[in-house]
């Protein structure tokens, strides 16, 4: 396994492959890589010839420096469980490369930022879409890999892997859980113990929540209005945001009459329990409710 430092030494791998008509698998990460992130890596295995993986705590997708400074991770760690999934390249991102001085030139996908985690994070999703665009650029991949627990952001990525020609397949892999619901996180080993044994509550919302789409329910407001009874029990969580819309435009149904036709409904949630920020979702289709659970993960945090 190679671990390079130098985007530029990344992209001569990359081009030395593809000559060889070999395919590339990438995932990017923040770092502080968990069973969410291996499964990422071990798809990308099954279905590339090689496999690259970023490790980058990007700053410019973080609203705080002590949120930033906060991030939980473990290079030494990250490398030898990259190697342990037989990951062919681990290139560990650099301000320099990235973000040199007098930097200009961000990327945003405008409709999709707008809310969810877009409304409360400004300037988050410029940053993603921002190292996202150099990365495709550097790594040059086949397919990249990305969970639904960032729903928002794996939508946002493949929208702009359209709309800027990117010749890559983005694959979109879905949540992987603890035993008790919680969807895997780098940011829940900062749970206290109480908090944790409280965070269950947020998936179990949400289940409960499809499950009343699936029986009939049509009124966004009434499932929101739900959902807020529902978190208000939870002990210690301060709510930043409960959602019901569409998962094709993360944006509200017309008269906020729900349709499970399509892509169906997207029902999300973040909250702070303290300084630790967690998002879940479900997606709501005709099939009922479609929880990407019992396995995948997240791209990025």
């Amino acid at each position: 396994m190679k671990v390079l430092r130098r985007s530029s030494k990344a992209a001569i791998w990359s081009e030395a492959y593809r000559r060889s008509a070999l395919s590339i698998g990438f995932v990017p990460t923040l770092g502080g890589l968990h069973e969410g992130h291996l499964s990422l890596v071990r798809q990308a295995r099954l279905e590339c010839d090689r496999v690259a993986v970023s490790i980058y705590l990007n700053p410019s997708q973080f609203n705080s420096d002590e949120d930033l400074e906060s991030y939980p991770c473990d290079l030494d760690a990250d490398i030898e469980s990259c190697r342990a999934e037989g990951v062919d390249l681990v290139l560990l991102g650099q301000q320099e490369d990235f973000f040199p001085e007098n930097f200009q030139s961000w990327v945003l996908v405008e409709d999709l930022a707008r809310e969810l985690c877009g409304a409360g994070r400004p300037g988050h999703f410029r940053g993603v879409c921002t190292v996202v665009t150099q990365l495709f650029h550097v790594i040059r991949p086949h397919r990249a890999y990305f969970g639904l627990k960032d729903f928002q952001q794996a939508k946002i990525v493949k929208k702009l892997t359209e709309e800027l020609l990117f010749d890559v397949e983005i694959c979109l892999m879905p949540t992987i859980r603890s035993q008790d619901g919680l969807a895997l996180s780098s940011r829940n080993d900062r749970l206290t113990e109480t908090q944790r044994a409280a965070a269950p509550a947020l998936h179990e919302a949400l289940v409960e929540a499809g499950n009343l789409i699936s029986s009939g329910e049509t009124s966004a407001k009434a499932v929101k209005e739900f959902l807020l009874s529902r978190l208000a029990g939870v002990a210690g969580c301060e709510l930043e945001y409960v959602e019901v819309l569409s998962a094709a435009t993360l944006g509200e149904f017309p008269g906020q009459v729900l349709n499970t036709s399509g892509e169906g409904v997207l029902v999300a949630l973040a909250i702070i329990f303290e300084e630790v920020r967690l998002i879940d979702n479900i997606q709501v289709q005709d099939a009922g409710v479609s929880d990407q659970v019992e396995s995948g993960s997240e791209g990025g945090s």
